[in-house]
């Protein structure tokens, strides 16, 4: 094959330099005077083909979510919603025009793995990011009752991640209510009909102050007897009179 290719080389050579008939010069004359001085150099990197997702926005871990998986974007842009260009073998996060972050595509099959740049966070690995363990100690530090919404949050969800967001907003609550609010409104909505509830079950306890009337309720009286109401024998003595 390399033979072959280096004949059709040299014949090539040969045909471009032949004179033309009917007018000066020959095909190479003509390329390099004329032809040649207008070509711009390749790009740097090589076409790829690839494909775009719109409007992705930047959680507050500072991660895009790409087929359940997090890639790092700079943290000035947590909230924000940006565009992700995937290769095959790259994901790059653009906000407009502008490249913010670029990462080597997780293997397919991967699931719940991190992709973060050092530079997307203030201070490279010293930045602790927020993790299912970190947010159930904090759940911890509120109280039981809290320790259950947010475990109930992450078993509704199939990667822990996705139930970051759900469970910081309930717990963010205790920076607005006190930890011992939130606590009691936690147990409250537990009370409720809904399983795992969640920021919007819990906050409207708080806003209403429902958490605080529910510790003045009395304790529900105690059951009737099994057995029904019993009279005595003077009522049966008086009726049969």
């Amino acid at each position: 094959m390399f033979e072959l290719a280096e004949a059709i080389g040299e014949r090539m050579d040969a045909y471009n330099r032949e004179p033309f008939q009917k007018r000066p010069g020959s095909r190479l004359s003509v390329f390099t005077a004329e032809e040649r001085p207008l070509l711009t150099p390749l790009p740097a990197v090589a076409f790829e083909i690839s494909r775009w997702l719109y409007g992705r926005r930047v959680g507050r871990n500072g991660h895009v979510v790409f087929e359940r998986n997090f890639y790092s974007a700079p943290l000035a842009h947590i909230g924000t919603k940006v565009d992700v260009r995937i290769t095959a073998r790259t994901l790059e996060i653009y906000r407009g025009t502008e490249r913010i972050s670029s990462h080597l595509l997780l293997p397919a099959g991967a699931s719940g793995q991190y992709r973060t740049n050092d530079a997307d966070l203030p201070a490279g690995r010293q930045y602790q990011q927020w993790d299912a363990p970190r947010v159930r100690a904090w759940a911890e530090r509120v109280g039981p009752a809290a320790v259950i919404v947010v475990n109930r949050i992450f078993e509704s969800v199939p990667v822990d991640e996705q139930g970051l967001d759900a469970a910081l907003a309930v717990l963010r609550l205790s920076r607005r209510f006190s930890a011992e609010r939130v606590e009691a409104a936690c147990a409250l909505a537990l009370t409720g009909p809904v399983r795992s509830p969640r920021y919007a079950h819990i906050h409207p306890i708080l806003a209403t102050g429902q958490d605080k009337t529910a510790a003045l309720r009395p304790p529900p009286a105690e059951a009737e007897q099994a057995g029904g109401y019993v009279r005595g024998a003077d009522y049966y003595a008086r009726s049969a009179r």
